[in-house]
């Protein structure tokens, strides 16, 4: 058995055809494709699920509830898989307690480093931590920010405790398990209104630390101890984790602001006072990561020379990644989707762990061509510490880095799910598969710079994260792309756009989520699933809802769900398709009403389908089945974005970042007179469906809007109007207008990072 190579027979997970296939293990591997060609139901759903699963198995069933699940791959068989390590752009879990030093464990090593080399000396490890009551500000917590309660907001003190909702929190209601505390004490006249109460009474309700009883009634629970209500907020809702869970409910009664003990450093000020050459462990958090291994590098105590190595390493690899600009200190929650991926890439790149399969998805997303070299670098040690690299990638560079390619297609949906391609980079130029040719075209589209601008938008003073007072006119009437690096400023100046005062009608399209539920398909999105209903419901002279597999069309057997669902305890739930409807949701009878029309695609064939086929068409056959019908004119704008590959029945939750984005886009097409703000439109898409984005953008300004693209695709900047170039670095050394003028004007721009690459 070829140990080598990791070998799959068999996948069909998805629109995938059959795939087999043997991935060569310890080198970088690269798929590619256009979007909807099935890399991700292959790298994500087949091989990561497999490996996630499988691994999972291991674990004692009780353990197994606990972790991720994932769904059983359909595939015949995979040999000789690794452990997967899943590094996509997925935001860790949002949790204030986690910064940029937790997360990627250098805070635990500084710890270690004070505790041995501060002076004075204050305590071990454990009691520089801003997570323990050792090392915690007091007032705040740990949380470098209080939320100061609102005493009046929560407690009506016109009622008493036996009246209803007088402490408007949750279980602190009459009968509550929270109010018990209070009106089983024996403490309160229940009927008396709070504002009654004597001055004694008032501070022992509010402000009581936690006491024991002397003379407790009889309902009172037995270990129990009493707690004035301000300190029990604090205590157990505002400072935990609840206060995060219900933050909708809680947040209206706090006043939220930077902690004035510990200035927003989240320590105590015994921890302050402990310094490594005139420098506390609050003030390294602050500093960036760059200034940060520099200081590191300085320090001369003997004591601190294994944790200086240990500490360097990993600053390094941030550094090398091109996260030199973040500071430890910084918020988990605020990084974006790049941000986050880099530094799990960093955290793993020191690891011990050899033979790993790392599967990285798009880690070019959000990368100037600058860092995108830097990302190379870092894709390449992993490499070389002994594990397998699988990257689903679009960008030219990453490709051109692989050891081996395998691109996926012809087309998308329906049309994919086969393997066209498997080689190197050479092999694939002369390979004549739609990559292939794009790559090896080296086609440029022609510099913009065309239409003049109808007017601006002036921004004056902009300070918003790193802007530097930054004060510019943003043409209107025209597509004008912001460049940069990352961390550069970027997203900043166009939130100053969006905040600007008398600007109504700027529409942001972001790569977030679109609030997307699991009934959410393409059909229900672009408002034609009941318009489809209509038409069966008119023409067999039913009722819509007999059409519904949420109504009265459902099957009986599995409600309408097309799979049964066997509930296993601390297991998985075994999920199968329901026998009675075959998957198909519908009840026997729905599906034998058919309707007529006509499909060109592969010849013109007259075709009659019931509901079920009819929602499982794609958008671009469903637009020629209702050929000269509102379903047709409703489902264009998704032809013109590029998705007329997704069926009319696909869960939204399948769909990528970019692919959301198109769809929300798609949502807008025929608006006029608007401002749009769109965020890196070309993450997930294929080379050749650049080209497309950008004539869709061109449409959009020739309607009479405003186009401000976020972006780093270079085709995109050379098809543009007007450019911003933001930088020259990021974060504390970004945030300056660089360049401002047509893209040709960039070319010439010595100032520009951008410039060298057109």
């Amino acid at each position: 058995m070829n140990q080598d190579k990791i070998i799959i027979r068999g996948a069909t997970e998805n629109n995938l055809k059959g795939v087999s296939l043997e991935i060569p293990k310890h080198q970088i591997t690269v798929f590619t494709g256009v979007s909807g060609s099935g890399k991700s139901s292959l790298v994500m759903d087949t091989i990561a699920a497999k490996s996630r699963r499988e691994l999972n198995d291991t674990f004692p069933t009780f353990v197994q509830q606990y972790l991720p699940k994932y769904g059983r791959p359909h595939v015949e068989s995979i040999e000789n898989l690794p452990i997967a390590i899943v590094i996509d752009q997925k935001k860790p879990a949002q949790n204030s307690r986690s910064t940029v030093g937790t997360y990627t464990d250098i805070y635990a090593l500084l710890r270690l480093l004070f505790s041995r080399v501060g002076k004075p000396f204050v305590g071990y490890a454990e009691s520089f931590s801003f997570n323990h009551p050792e090392g915690s500000c007091p007032r705040c917590n740990g949380l470098g920010e209080i939320r100061e309660l609102d005493i009046h907001k929560l407690v009506d003190f016109d009622k008493s405790l036996n009246d209803e909702d007088t402490i408007h929190y949750i279980a602190f209601g009459k009968g509550g398990w929270r109010w018990i505390r209070y009106a089983h004490s024996g403490l309160f006249d229940l009927d008396k209104k709070i504002r009654d109460y004597s001055p004694e009474e008032l501070d022992l309700f509010l402000n009581s630390p936690q006491i024991r009883l002397k003379n407790p009634p009889a309902n009172w629970p037995k270990t129990a101890k009493y707690e004035g209500l301000i300190p029990r907020m604090y205590r157990s809702i505002i400072n935990s984790e609840e206060g995060l869970l219900h933050a909708s409910v809680l947040n209206p009664m706090l006043r939220m602001g930077r902690c004035p003990d510990c200035g927003g450093t989240r320590v105590n000020d015994r921890v302050r006072s402990c310094k490594i050459e005139g420098r506390n462990i609050a003030d390294v958090c602050q500093l960036s990561i760059t200034r940060l291994n520099e200081w590191i590098r300085s320090i001369s105590d003997p004591l601190a020379v294994d944790l200086k190595a240990a500490i360097g390493a990993r600053l390094t690899a941030l550094e090398e990644i091109g996260l030199g600009y973040l500071s430890l200190d910084r918020a988990v929650g605020t990084l974006s989707g790049g941000e986050a991926q880099r530094c799990k890439i960093a955290k793993y790149i020191n690891s011990s762990l050899s033979d790993v399969l790392y599967i990285l998805d798009e880690p070019s997303v959000g990368l100037h061509n600058h860092d995108i070299q830097l990302m190379k670098h870092s894709v390449q040690r992993l490499r070389d510490a002994g594990n397998t690299v699988i990257l689903v990638e679009h960008h030219k560079e990453m490709i051109r880095m692989a050891d081996h390619i395998v691109d996926m297609g012809p087309g998308p949906g329906i049309e994919g799910g086969n393997i066209v391609f498997e080689g190197t980079y050479e092999e694939l130029l002369k390979s004549g598969t739609d990559t292939g040719k794009y790559l090896a075209s080296h086609h440029l589209p022609a510099i913009g710079g065309v239409l003049r601008p109808s007017g601006f938008i002036t921004i004056e003073h902009a300070t918003l994260h790193n802007l530097q007072d930054i004060s510019i006119d943003l043409p209107t009437g025209v597509l004008c792309v912001i460049c940069g690096v990352a961390g550069s400023g970027k997203s900043s100046l166009m939130e100053c756009v969006r905040q600007k005062e008398g600007l109504d009608n700027v529409v942001y399209i972001s790569q977030k989520n679109i609030g997307v539920s699991l009934r959410s398909t393409p059909a229900t999105y672009m408002d034609v699933a009941g318009d489809i209903r209509k038409l069966f419901a008119k023409k067999h002279k039913m009722k819509e809802t007999d059409f519904a597999f949420n109504g009265r069309g459902a099957c009986p057997v599995c409600g309408g769900k097309g799979v049964i669902v066997s509930e296993m305890a601390f297991m998985d739930n075994i999920e199968t398709t329901c026998e009675a409807c075959g998957g198909l949701r519908y009840n026997q009878e729905v599906l034998q009403y058919r309707m007529s029309g006509t499909l060109t695609s592969g010849g013109t064939k007259d075709v009659s389908l019931n509901i079920a086929e009819v929602f499982d068409l794609s958008v671009r056959l469903a637009s020629e089945f209702f050929r000269g019908t509102v379903i047709e004119e409703k489902l264009r704008p998704l032809r013109e974005v590029g998705l007329g590959y997704l069926h009319l029945n696909q869960a939204l939750s399948t769909l990528s970042g970019g692919e959301l984005q198109r769809l929300k886009l798609a949502s807008y097409l025929g608006e006029k007179g608007k401002v749009f703000i769109i965020d890196e439109p070309t993450d997930g898409l294929h080379l050749k469906d650049v080209q497309r984005i950008i004539d869709l953008f061109r449409h959009m300004v020739s309607e009479g809007n405003t186009v401000y693209v976020i972006e780093h695709n270079t085709d995109v900047i050379r098809a543009a109007d007007h450019v911003v170039e933001l930088g020259p670095g990021a974060g504390e050394q970004g945030g300056r207008i660089l360049f401002s003028g047509t893209p040709e004007g960039l070319r010439q721009c010595k100032e520009s990072i951008t410039a060298r690459y057109l």
